[in-house]
């Protein structure tokens, strides 16, 4: 599956606005829903993307492979359940660190097209077949 990168920097660009709104507010039910957006990009699709096709009928000129932007979407989920956890707590750091560190990661993805999550899931794609080789050896 490919992905367009441009839908990708938007998606990023609703998370950033979102995030920020609950840093502010406080809200559980927003993050909440930010979660569900996340955990629909991590299984299937994302709904920022997706209102992104609806809305730009422009092919891209080029695509990318899906699978780093949907285990990027899986850290995002993690973070905002994270959150999610310390605002339903009463723990506030842990709300705020979590949904902060999200943020930031949405906000360098929107901003300047670096994406955290995607070059985790690279290193890890590149550490794991030296890892392999070292077990069976």
């Amino acid at each position: 599956m490919r992905a367009d990168p441009r839908a990708l920097r938007f998606g990023a660009a609703i998370t950033t606005l979102v995030l920020a709104s609950v840093l502010v507010t406080e809200s559980a039910w927003l993050l909440a829903a930010q979660a569900v957006v996340f955990a629909l990009g991590a299984a299937w699709r994302s709904p920022y993307a997706m209102l992104f096709k609806a809305l730009v009928r422009s092919a891209p000129k080029e695509t990318e492979d899906a699978r780093p932007p949907r285990f990027a979407q899986g850290v995002g989920l993690v973070f905002a359940v994270v959150g999610l956890a310390g605002l339903l707590t009463g723990i506030a750091p842990l709300a705020l660190v979590a949904t902060a560190a999200a943020l930031l990661a949405a906000f360098l993805n929107a901003a300047f097209g670096l994406c955290l999550g995607c070059e985790t899931y690279l290193l890890i794609r590149r550490l794991l077949p030296a890892a392999k080789m070292e077990v069976s050896q």
